[in-house]
């Protein structure tokens, strides 16, 4: 599960949950905020962000995962004020881009030395990048080299999905990351048998993408909002009121565990996303992404515990 990250601290009581489900892994994700698709200057690890977002969250929450035998994947994350999409983000300059970069490093690498210490098992080196490794590829080669010298777990990147065959740097990291919003479906309330079909080119691709690296498929983000056409645009998360389809959510999810769970070159993934106060998060009025306490939930929890995970 992704985890979502809180004002406070998380206790026991937080993770339970999780434990029900049945869920092994779970993705932690600290943040940094940049004011402007081009502007070069990375703020994180702040008293203006929720504590789970900062490096005393991040370290709280993978201790308390780690004591419920949860195995964690760090997920660094960047926000545009606004919600601009981060693959677009492009400097105006190269004095620009190097502020952008030294500022980038220091919070991976920050973060990475917290991995270290506390025998974080997976760790992702940036989400959804695609101007900024394909600008600068020079800065993204020396940096998994610089991770590689401080932490010795596995690695990966979370590259959107429709720029995920064209990241260049599988070869160097352990898992090809897919953050897999793939379009699966045309209909108000697609079947799980319509949703399979749809996954088929983009199987596919993956299945190609795997053999070519010799490397496994992680979902480094999955998941479905419980709303008409959820499978159309999967990746859209605007806020609308109402209009509830949690029927299209379970369709679509039994769909990607059908096609994907039991293929040998395929990793897992991490369902997006988990709110730590189960009890007032999500349910049958909610459209969100969450899948807590929707019929969804009831599903993952029988295949989560029906399935043991590589």
């Amino acid at each position: 599960m992704s985890y979502v990250a809180s004002r406070d601290t998380i206790v026991q009581e937080h993770i339970d949950p999780l434990l029900k489900l049945g869920a092994t892994h779970a993705a932690v994700m600290p943040f940094g905020f940049i004011r402007s698709l081009d502007h070069p200057k990375l703020m994180y690890n702040t008293d203006r962000q929720w504590y789970g977002e900062t490096y005393g969250g991040v370290e709280n929450y993978v201790q308390e995962l780690h004591k419920n035998n949860i195995a964690v994947m760090i997920k660094p994350q960047i926000w545009v004020w606004r919600g601009e999409f981060t693959g677009d983000m492009l400097m105006k300059n190269d004095a620009d881009w190097k502020e952008l970069e030294s500022s980038y490093e220091d919070f991976i690498l920050l973060y990475v030395k917290l991995a270290e210490e506390n025998h974080v098992e997976l760790f992702c080196i940036g989400t959804e990048l695609y101007n900024f490794v394909y600008t600068r590829p020079a800065f993204w080669e020396q940096l998994i080299k610089k991770v590689r010298k401080v932490y010795s777990g596995k690695l990966t990147y979370a590259e959107n999905w429709d720029k995920v065959d064209k990241f260049p740097f599988w070869d160097e990291l352990d898992y090809i990351g897919v953050d897999a919003y793939f379009p699966v479906a045309e209909s108000k309330t697609p079947t799980v048998a319509e949703a399979r079909k749809g996954w088929t080119p983009h199987k596919s691709m993956l299945k190609s993408l795997s053999r070519k690296h010799d490397k496994p498929i992680l979902f480094t983000e999955f998941g479905y909002r419980s709303v008409d056409f959820a499978g159309k645009e999967p990746w859209q998360s605007f806020r609308q009121d109402g209009g509830t389809n949690l029927e299209a959510q379970a369709n679509l999810i039994e769909a990607l565990f059908d096609e994907f769970w039991d293929e040998t070159w395929f990793a897992g993934g991490f369902v997006w996303k988990w709110h730590h106060d189960h009890l007032n998060a999500g349910g049958e009025l909610n459209n969100r992404f969450t899948p807590q306490n929707k019929p969804v939930e009831t599903y993952l929890r029988m295949r989560y515990k029906d399935t043991l995970v590589p």
